[in-house]
């Protein structure tokens, strides 16, 4: 029996990020990193019906979580939700088809720290510490279930450690593996500005939250917006086992996953 509220990732790295948070009411769009077209194929792939879709919530403006934003708002005539600091720095850099700024149709604002609801959804935005205007993590409510979201952050902030208890399902970043980035293709300076407190957060950084104040209750744990070039799924994988320890016993085998960068996950349903 499928249970009323589910996530499902088309796509999560830095070519292009894309969730789908469903209660029984609708569906929300997190981030719009992939084209229209694309987003749409990996929707149905995945059985998810675009025209359920409510609303997109956008977390940053880098181009991997708002390339396809413009168009997809358009197409689906969807209002958008995203911070104003973080709606200015997008219009500095979008352009519609004359080379005008972009505009957005319909957008809707919303603070870190204050919480606003989509139909039945009611979601909290709360800042992360990442190179952005104003970027922000969120935590879903639906029907009795909560699941959190968070990507971008260069390190785990007490704030985002409290916003992130007691989720039912939990998504979070496991970017780099710090040898294979220090070692590894990137210059220098994009070295520092991954390693740094406003970069992305690594697998060890990760473990230390798993280990010291993660409190065990999500029913799946996806590790997300993994590098292709500074990690290995494997690596990420078994960092994060070894950190969870014991509590891994509480999971079944499939209750870790790792999100992909080219193919949607499966949905992952709650209840």
């Amino acid at each position: 029996m499928q249970m009323a509220v589910r996530m499902t990732v088309l796509a999560s790295g830095s070519r292009g990020n894309c969730t789908v948070v469903s209660s029984s009411q609708g569906s929300i769009l997190v981030d719009a990193g992939l084209s229209c077209r694309e987003t749409i194929r990996r929707m149905r792939a995945a059985g998810e019906d675009p025209h359920q879709l409510q609303a997109i919530v956008i977390s940053h403006e880098h181009a991997d979580h708002v390339g396809g934003l413009q168009v997809l708002a358009q197409k689906l005539k969807l209002p958008i939700y995203m911070t104003g600091a973080t709606y200015q720095s997008w219009r500095r850099w979008a352009r519609d088809k004359e080379g005008k700024p972009a505009k957005l149709e319909r957008v809707e604002y919303f603070e870190a720290g204050r919480s606003f609801s989509i139909n039945d959804i009611t979601i909290v935005p709360f800042t992360i510490p990442h190179d952005a205007a104003d970027p922000c993590g969120f935590t879903f409510k639906a029907d009795g279930v909560k699941i959190g979201i968070v990507t971008d952050l260069g390190c785990m902030t007490a704030n985002i450690k409290d916003n992130l208890r007691r989720c039912d399902g939990l998504m979070i970043e496991s970017n780099h593996d710090l040898e294979m980035l220090r070692n590894g293709p990137y210059p220098w300076m994009i070295k520092q500005r991954v390693m740094s407190r406003v970069g992305h957060l690594s697998n060890s950084a990760l473990a230390e939250f798993f280990q010291t104040d993660y409190d065990g209750n999500a029913a799946f744990l996806v590790l997300a917006h993994l590098s292709e070039q500074n990690n290995h799924p494997e690596l990420a994988r078994e960092t994060a086992y070894r950190a969870l320890g014991a509590r891994m016993n509480l999971f079944q085998s499939s209750a870790l996953m790792l999100a992909q960068q080219d193919t949607p996950l499966p949905p992952l349903y709650l209840g």
